[in-house]
């Protein structure tokens, strides 16, 4: 039987989906994701499940919906019952290993991995005794008993001038408990000691060390999240006068009060610690950092894919690129994420796909792409069938061209509202819960409004929009949430009386077998 191939996942956290040269940026340098886009496929509708690094995560590894695995969050007990990416390739000869920034449940991953490098301690949480630490000290990285960049850092002598996990000036005055800092500046550390380079290392000593066995390796590197504090020569790419997003300086009127509110808390600059501290200057200075980020983190791709092409691996080896959500990258006048699920900024991510020879190479993929589609898509590139505990699609046939479409529609899950996204429009549904007493809606029209300026669902013209879109994430809800047990089969005749009802309800049930196979 032939070789199967070689999995490399690389991954980054919080890369807008339009920033990168490939995706015609005009500013933003990414030669490295620009080559590998050049080697395969893009895919320019792809949505993650959700707006928040850990829940998507876990969407991306398991291959479930939010619904169905219940991360909603970035804490909680990891999910041993559920099987992951590492679980699906490891049954099957591949020697795994995963290195960067983990950032899932602790142990859930690494029980399937013959290789951990975590630069954050997220995966070795559970040794860390939290009665030895004082509650004011809770989430400081130095009291992280394990962290593996750190004590790289340490060996050098650098360990007091790491800045990725918290800005040290905002630390200083404010404590790990007020967040890392949103301000920017270029870092202390040189471009070869930045944590997406000690990832790229890392990620270079397992290739080399690949042996015969094909591997399953996933390079999650922390950028371009906050910190927003690139190495010199990245910050240097860039200047303090960046054009802003033509949505910059929109009052968002119409949008959801959370989004207004969070503007607000920005625009009073509490977060701004270096000169100038105003809003203008401080906020252009941030897409400075995020920019000079987005290349650091290009870099460290660069390297990873330049060590494969050294040792010979390219060709047998399926990449994929992709993140766990996008940043507002100053639309909407907002910095960062949150509250992200109303914008395509957050909730559409970068995905590349490239395998030489079988993979088409230079062209774009339209069709509706979600992370949970990435491991049965890897599965089937990989000559396997689909665990039965994946909720995705398999996109071969949409990448390759041969299928226009794999879905009707995408969905991103926060912890209350949800969005669904079409070909032309996204819908976001906000429960009355958290939108003061009544529910709220936001409708873009991406044809005729590809900046998310105006919310259409007010509008009586959209009316009929607005409904079918609702009652389409609410059928989601219910046809993708996975059951544990299903009613008998129906023995009864339907009748007149409830018609449709009951013929819907006997063709669920007489798919009763199909059911117990898919979701048991």
């Amino acid at each position: 039987m032939p070789r199967r191939p070689n999995i490399l996942f690389l991954f980054s956290d919080q890369h807008h989906a339009g920033a990168l040269g490939c995706a015609g940026h005009p500013w933003v340098r990414t030669p490295a994701l620009d080559a590998l886009a050049a080697r395969g496929v893009r895919c320019t509708r792809a949505f993650a499940q959700s707006p928040i690094c850990t829940p998507s995560r876990v969407c991306y590894l398991s291959g479930q919906y939010a619904l169905n695995h219940g991360y909603y969050g970035l804490d909680g007990a990891p999910p041993l019952h559920l099987p992951s990416l590492f679980t699906a390739f490891r049954r099957v000869g591949y020697r795994t290993g995963m290195v960067g920034k983990i950032h899932t449940p602790p142990g859930w991953l690494s029980r399937d991995c013959d290789l951990v490098r975590d630069g954050y301690g997220h995966e070795y949480a559970p040794a860390r005794d939290l009665s030895l630490i004082p509650p004011e000290a809770l989430g400081c990285w130095r009291e992280y008993p394990r962290d593996d960049y750190a004590d790289a850092l340490a060996r050098k002598g650098l360990r007091a001038d790491r800045d990725d996990l918290f800005l040290p000036e905002w630390y200083a005055a404010h404590g790990a408990c007020a967040g890392q800092g949103l301000d920017a500046r270029p870092s202390r550390l040189g471009p070869d000691d930045t944590v997406d380079a000690w990832a790229a290392a890392e990620a270079g000593h397992f290739l080399a060390d690949a042996g015969d066995a094909p591997f399953c390796l996933w390079v999650s590197f922390p950028h371009p999240h906050p910190t927003y504090a690139p190495a010199a020569p990245f910050w240097a790419l860039y200047d303090d006068d960046l054009p802003l997003p033509p949505s910059a300086y929109d009052a968002l009127a119409d949008r959801h009060p959370t989004l207004r509110a969070e503007l607000a808390r920005q625009r009073a600059g509490e977060w701004a610690i270096f000169a100038p501290r105003a809003w203008e200057a401080a906020r252009r200075r941030v897409l400075r950092g995020y920019y000079g980020c987005v290349s650091q983190l290009d870099d460290a791709v660069g390297r990873v894919l330049a060590r494969l092409d050294a040792l010979g691996l390219r060709e047998d080896t399926i990449v994929v690129y992709a993140s766990d959500h996008g940043d507002f990258m100053l639309e909407h006048g907002l910095i960062e994420k949150a509250p992200g699920i109303g914008s395509r900024a957050v909730t559409r991510v970068p995905m590349l796909w490239s395998w030489p020879g079988r993979l088409p190479e230079g062209e774009t993929c339209g069709a509706l792409a979600e992370s949970v589609d990435v491991l049965p898509t890897l599965c089937a590139l990989a000559g396997l069938p689909a665990p039965d505990w994946t909720d995705g699609h398999d996109l071969t046939g949409a990448l390759t061209g041969e299928a226009e479409d794999v879905r009707e529609a995408a969905v991103t899950e926060g912890p209350y509202a949800h969005a669904i996204h079409t070909r032309r429009y996204t819908l976001v549904h906000y429960p009355a819960a958290m939108s003061g007493g009544a529910p709220f809606a936001e409708l873009f029209d991406h044809a005729a409004d590809p900046g998310e300026r105006v919310n259409l669902a007010l509008d009586p013209a959209y009316r009929d929009v607005v409904a079918d879109l609702r009652a389409r994430l609410l059928d989601w809800t219910y046809t993708h949430r996975r059951k544990t047990t299903l009613l008998p089969l129906l023995t009864n005749t339907p009748t007149a009386a409830d018609g449709a009802v009951s013929r819907a309800a006997e063709r669920l049930l007489l798919e009763g077998e199909e059911w117990r196979r898919n979701y048991l």
